[in-house]
C-alpha cells in the first residue's frame, strides 16, 4: 500500500473526527411550528384536565426523543473513541512497514556489495570446507530471516488495510448517529415548544390550577399503587453501593432539568440515574431504555433503595427507589430533581444496577 496514501487516510480521519465530535447543539435545526393542538383556539375548546394530559403527553415524547438522542451521542463518542485507536493503529502500521521495507533493502545492498551472486553460488567458489559448511547453516538463517521478514511484511499491510476499514465503517456509523441526533433534537424542541406554548396560553390562575391538577393526578397514582399492596414487602434495606448512589442522587435535589443533561448543574432522568450510580463505582446505561434493556429485572415486591424503577411502556423515564414509596428522579423540562411518589406514573419495571 503506498505510504504517501496511508498517512493521508489517517489524516483525513483525524481531521474529520475534530469536526464529527463537535457538539450537536451548535447545528441546531429550526423549532417546526407547533400542530393544531398547540393553537389558541383548539385549547380554548379543551378542559384544563385536557390541557394538562396534552402537556405530559407532549413532554414523555421529548422524553423518549431525549433518549433517542443520548443514545445517538453516547455510540457516536465510542465510535470517536475507535477512531482515534484505529488512526493511531494505522500510523504505527506505516512506521512497522517502513521498517520492513528499510530491513529488506540492506539484504538487497548486501547481496549488491557480494557481486550480485546467490549465497549458495558464492559458498561453492569459496573453495573452503569449513568456510562452506559454516556459509551454508548462515545462508539457511538467512533465507529462513528473509522468508520471516517478507511473512511479516504482508501480515502488517493485511493489518493496515483491516485497520484502514474498520475506520472507515466508524466514520460512517458516526455520522449515522448524527443525523439521529439532528432528528431527536428537532423532535425534543418540537414537543417542548408544543406544550411551553399551550402553557403559555393559560391565565396565570389557570397555570395555578394546571399544576395543582398535575400533583393531584400524581398523588391519585400514588394512593392507588399504596393500595394494591406494593409496599407489603419492600422493606430490605440498600447495598453499600446502593447508598452510595442514593446519597449522590439526592444530592441533586433542588437542580434543573434540562435534557440531554448528566451533571453537574442540570439533569435529565437518566443522567441523574446513570451519574448517581458512576458516583458509587458502578457504571450503568445512559439512558432509561437502555437501562431497561441491559440491567438485570427484579420483582417491585423485591424492590430495595438504589433500584431504578422504569416507567412507560415505551421506558422513556426513570427514577432511582430511595425507600419509603418514594423516588427521587429529574420529572420533565420546567421541573427539578425532586422526590416523588414511586407509583406517580405508569410503572414498567425495575432494574437493579448492582445485581
Amino acid at each position: 500500500m503506498d505510504r504517501r496514501h496511508c498517512a493521508a487516510a489517517a489524516i483525513t480521519l483525524v481531521c474529520a473526527l475534530a469536526l464529527l465530535t463537535a457538539p450537536v447543539q451548535a447545528m441546531a435545526a429550526p423549532v417546526p411550528e407547533p400542530g393544531p393542538t398547540a393553537t389558541a383556539p383548539a385549547a380554548a375548546k379543551k378542559s384544563l384536565e385536557e390541557v394538562r394530559e396534552e402537556i405530559d403527553l407532549l413532554y414523555r415524547k421529548a422524553g423518549a426523543a431525549t433518549d433517542a438522542y443520548n443514545l445517538a451521542e453516547e455510540q457516536a463518542e465510542k465510535q470517536s473513541g475507535e477512531i482515534v485507536r484505529l488512526t493511531k493503529a494505522i500510523a504505527d502500521g506505516q512506521a512497522k512497514i517502513a521498517e520492513l521495507k528499510d530491513r529488506a533493502g540492506a539484504q538487497a545492498r548486501e547481496q549488491y556489495r557480494n557481486g550480485g551472486l546467490p549465497p549458495g553460488t558464492q559458498l561453492v567458489l569459496s573453495g573452503d570446507p569449513d568456510l562452506f559448511m559454516d556459509g551454508v547453516n548462515q545462508a539457511r538463517q538467512g533465507q529462513q530471516a528473509a522468508k520471516g521478514m517478507l511473512t511479516e511484511l504482508e501480515q502488517s499491510q493485511e493489518d493496515l488495510e483491516t485497520y484502514t476499514q474498520d475506520a472507515s465503517l466508524n466514520w460512517e456509523k458516526i455520522e449515522a448517529n448524527r443525523v439521529k441526533q439532528a432528528k431527536a433534537k428537532k423532535s425534543i424542541d418540537a414537543q417542548i415548544a408544543a406544550a411551553e406554548k399551550l402553557e403559555s396560553q393559560l391565565a396565570k390562575e389557570e397555570r395555578a390550577r394546571l399544576l395543582e391538577l398535575e400533583r393531584a393526578a400524581a398523588s391519585t397514582a400514588q394512593a392507588a399503587w399504596l393500595s394494591s399492596g406494593a409496599l407489603k414487602d419492600i422493606n430490605r434495606e440498600a447495598s453499600a453501593a446502593g447508598k452510595q448512589a442514593v446519597a449522590f442522587a439526592t444530592g441533586q435535589i433542588g437542580k434543573p432539568y434540562v435534557w440531554g443533561a448528566e451533571g453537574p448543574g442540570s439533569y435529565d432522568c437518566s443522567g441523574l440515574t446513570s451519574q448517581a450510580w458512576a458516583a458509587a463505582k458502578r457504571p450503568i446505561p445512559r439512558t432509561s431504555q437502555e437501562q431497561w434493556r441491559q440491567l438485570p429485572r427484579i420483582p417491585i415486591q423485591d424492590m430495595r433503595p438504589g433500584d431504578l424503577i422504569i416507567y412507560h411502556s415505551d421506558a422513556s423515564h426513570v427514577g432511582m427507589y430511595v425507600g419509603d414509596g418514594s423516588i427521587v428522579h429529574a420529572p420533565r423540562p420546567g421541573r427539578h430533581v425532586t422526590l416523588a411518589g414511586a407509583g406517580s406514573m405508569q410503572i414498567l419495571g425495575v432494574v437493579r444496577p448492582d445485581k
